[in-house]
């Protein structure tokens, strides 16, 4: 088995998996019908790639483990998850910065994965920047809005990025399994994509009339396991029935 791989794409589909999911708590929550539709829309984009990529994933790992199984027969210790994902929704505007983050960054990384020399990898990128650029520009128009709206909606939008902020150091960390796939020519040196993600946030910041916030100390571990106490609740309720009857077919 190739293990850097096996990894790298559990990096990246548990990244979008646990995010989906996320998304997919704000059904009939939404503050209006459009934003809950858009959102739902978000998580079903995100779920599909999630399961071209765990499918590929349980291929190289060759135990006979397809997506349901990875996504469904795993515990927290064994996601690979960023830690920015995993957090809790907390109010509209928390969700918005979550998102807005999240999605910028991973725009900038397939973007670069649809030229990997891995032909599956760089399929499911390509089918996916095009989603993935939607779900930005719809972040950041969201970000604008609530951003130069009224002192509350602004007020909230500072608090979310103050609750996302500290994640998002990790989104760029490089390490002995991204190495080795820059070096197969199959990843991405992530460090590389910073200062475009600096600029996009300094720029739809400065237009929502936000303030950037300073960088605390980088908060990071959910690449090897180590995740905070929201994964494994969220995972409670995401892997309930399909642990409970094993072998259930729809």
């Amino acid at each position: 088995m190739n293990q850097p791989l096996f990894e790298y794409l559990l990096r990246l589909g548990d990244d979008s998996l646990v995010l989906g999911q996320r998304l997919g708590e704000w059904c009939g929550h939404a503050p209006t019908i459009e934003i809950d539709l858009s959102l739902a829309n978000l998580g079903l984009d995100l779920i599909g790639q999630a399961t071209l990529l765990l499918d590929y994933a349980g291929e190289v790992e060759g135990r006979d483990r397809d997506a349901d199984r990875l996504a469904f027969h795993r515990d927290e210790r064994q996601f690979r998850n960023c830690l920015l994902v995993e957090q809790p929704n907390g109010d509209f505007g928390q969700t918005i910065a979550r998102q807005f983050l999240f999605s910028t960054w991973q725009h900038a990384l397939y973007t670069e994965l649809a030229t990997s020399n891995d032909p599956r990898i760089a399929a499911i990128a390509a089918k996916a920047v095009k989603e993935i650029a939607y779900h930005a520009d719809l972040a950041a128009e969201w970000v604008i809005r609530l951003g130069d709206g009224t002192d509350e909606s602004h007020a909230r939008m500072v608090d979310g990025f103050g609750w996302m902020w500290r994640f998002i150091d990790e989104l760029f960390l490089m390490d002995a399994i991204d190495m080795a796939m820059v070096e197969a020519g199959t990843g991405v040196d992530k460090a590389l994509l910073r200062p475009a993600f600096d600029a996009r946030l300094g720029d739809v910041l400065g237009t929502a009339t936000l303030p950037v916030p300073p960088l605390p100390r980088a908060i990071a571990g959910g690449r090897s396991g180590h995740h905070s106490e929201h994964l494994g609740l969220m995972l409670a309720v995401m892997q309930h029935l399909p642990r409970s009857h094993p072998d259930a077919r729809w």
